[in-house]
């Protein structure tokens, strides 16, 4: 297709309402423009065909034979442009939410809580992809991120879902261990990490604790950290969030606690018009949180 050959397609718009609603005037009221640039855009084809295309017939407007042929090819035109674009809005709508999260959050936040939204939306269907991978949300259509930090990623938009400071857990039996919870006291106890990440290590050694004289257990996944903990093998540090429902069942007891900052789960989202079912998810996580 050549677009040297095609006029203006705000003109060709322009036409294509007056022909189909007999008037300038109607014509502007539906594109939101002045019925003098309607007139304008119309003229302004028929400068560039060599013919005219619309004439004023009492208090409207009537059709040529060229108007007539032009009117009927932007008819069917528009009409399949107007098809293709509705298909595409469908099946964004038909689709899954595609959501990525860490397992962790996934496990011991969402999946606890998720069959009430399952239950009041059985319409909208969720795709939950766990990793502790950051994901390109465009490149991979992602609808929704459930991000751990600040809230601080560029060219997303971030909303704080839940405050996820770090705690220091164990089992009622391990904590009953010991009188002194401070991090020096705590290095007595056996603890267990996620091998690879380094973070809560970093932090347990800024507030006191001796690693080089600690005994540590590495496992490949803080799901597995979680689970060795509640078995009694050791303390472990967690975010807050993610071991609340443990701290109100008493299957674990907080030792320390990190103070508030902004650090937490966020829902991040990319800066685009949100889809209902978006919107939806949206609106519940929150109200989950609250």
């Amino acid at each position: 297709m050549d677009w040297r050959d095609i006029p203006s397609l705000s003109a060709l718009k322009a036409f294509e309402a007056t022909a189909r609603l007999g008037s300038f005037s109607a014509a502007a009221r539906e594109l939101n423009v002045t019925h003098a640039a309607i007139a304008q855009h119309v003229r302004g084809l028929e400068a560039e065909f060599g013919a005219e295309l619309a004439f004023r017939e009492g208090t409207g407007m009537a059709l040529t034979e060229a108007g007539r042929a032009l009117s009927l090819s932007l008819g069917e035109g528009f009409g399949t442009i107007a098809s293709g674009v509705r298909d595409i809005g469908a099946l964004r709508q038909n689709q899954p939410l595609k959501v990525a999260l860490t397992a962790t959050f996934a496990e011991n936040w969402l999946m606890p809580r998720i069959g009430a939204f399952w239950a009041e939306h059985p319409d909208i269907e969720v795709a939950l992809q766990p990793s502790n991978a950051v994901v390109d949300m465009r490149r991979d259509g992602f609808d929704l991120a459930i991000r751990y930090g600040h809230g601080d990623w560029a060219g997303l938009e971030a909303e704080l879902l839940v405050h996820a400071n770090y705690v220091v857990v164990a089992c009622p039996e391990l904590a009953a261990k010991t009188n002194d919870t401070t991090m020096l006291g705590l290095c007595s106890l056996p603890w267990v990490f996620e091998a690879g990440r380094m973070e809560q290590r970093v932090w347990a050694e800024e507030v006191g604790l001796d690693l080089s004289c600690t005994t540590s257990i590495d496992l490949p996944t803080n799901s597995l950290v979680l689970s060795a903990t509640r078995g009694g093998a050791g303390l472990s540090i967690q975010t807050r969030a993610m071991v609340e429902g443990d701290l109100q069942r008493g299957t674990l007891v907080c030792l320390q606690e990190a103070p508030v900052s902004t650090l937490g789960y966020y829902l991040a989202t990319r800066p685009v018009p949100r889809s209902q079912a978006l919107k939806t998810f949206i609106r519940w996580l929150k109200s989950a949180a609250a």
